[in-house]
């Protein structure tokens, strides 16, 4: 009886297991942290295909350093010291997202080029990988470098959907998914339209980047204005550094309440004024 007890004991605690392994908690592999793999995403929304996630937190936390060691050395003051640290480490994360809207602004404005390349091309007779290697030459100046990664590893392994997997990686945009899926399903499954779906894309695409120059146009004196308003105490919290009699109050439990309540009201300010200015944008829903 005892022996039948705990065999149907261990099956019950191995079926369990089984269970247990099989969810939400399995082991996945090569996956990464959402916070990674989001910080890599952005870095190649950059086109910093060069840096990983890694490399850009110690570049953070290099800075950060740096400017907390040069500020408390020219004012003496702690508190000062660990706020401008704290702006010295969120600058290249701010520098990332920049290069980043500067990217999708220059490549909104090539993708109707880069459509009606490939249009030609399909029409042409070309086929699709050809198509796609020619505009390492052909192409935008900008794109030329992920689509000559292609050509490469196209010619290197002739497996067409792992090459598009990584061209997409490395374009990182939401045009560039749709053209990505929208030639493999070509290739898989074939069709005679593929010519007239990239000529409606490309003027669907010119038609949003003249209506997104425009607004962005006007909006953007209104972000100027409002990011030097956000800097403004900054600048002239620095310049108080001559004097340090000045500077020494901030030290006190109540100016270093005072530093943090203006970092907070600061912060939650230009985030709102980001959120609110903000337009809208097309997210990577088949990456």
């Amino acid at each position: 009886m005892s022996l039948d007890g705990a065999l149907i004991g261990l099956l019950l605690g191995v079926g369990l297991l089984l269970v247990w392994r099989s969810g939400p908690r399995a082991p996945q592999g090569r996956s990464r942290p959402r916070g990674a793999s989001r910080r890599q995403q952005q870095l190649a929304a950059a086109g910093l295909t060069g840096i990983n996630a890694a490399q850009l937190l110690a570049l953070q936390v290099g800075l950060g350093l740096l400017t907390l060691v040069v500020v408390l050395l020219t004012t003496g003051t702690v508190t000062v010291s660990l706020v401008f640290g704290a702006f010295g480490a969120a600058l290249p994360a701010l520098q990332v997202r920049r290069l980043a809207a500067s990217r999708r602004a220059d490549l909104r404005e090539v993708w109707p080029d880069v459509v009606d390349n490939l249009a030609s091309a399909v029409r042409a007779g070309l086929s699709l990988p050809e198509a796609l290697s020619a505009l390492s030459v052909r192409g935008p100046e900008v794109l030329r470098p992920p689509f000559a990664r292609f050509a490469a590893d196209y010619r290197s392994s002739g497996r067409f959907g792992d090459c598009l997997d990584r061209l997409k990686a490395d374009l990182a945009e939401p045009v560039g998914d749709r053209i990505v899926e929208t030639l493999r399903v070509a290739r898989e499954v074939g069709g005679s339209d593929l010519g007239r779906v990239l000529r409606t894309l490309s003027t669907f695409l010119r038609e949003d980047a003249r209506a997104r120059a425009e607004l962005e146009t006007r909006q953007g004196w209104v972000v100027q204005a409002a990011r030097l308003a956000v800097a403004a105490p900054w600048v002239v919290l620095l310049l108080l550094a001559t004097q340090s009699t000045t500077l020494d109050a901030y030290d006190s439990p109540a100016g270093t309440a005072l530093l943090l309540g203006g970092a907070a009201v600061c912060l939650a300010a230009y985030r709102l004024m980001l959120r609110i200015g903000r337009l809208p944008q097309d997210l990577r829903v088949l990456q």
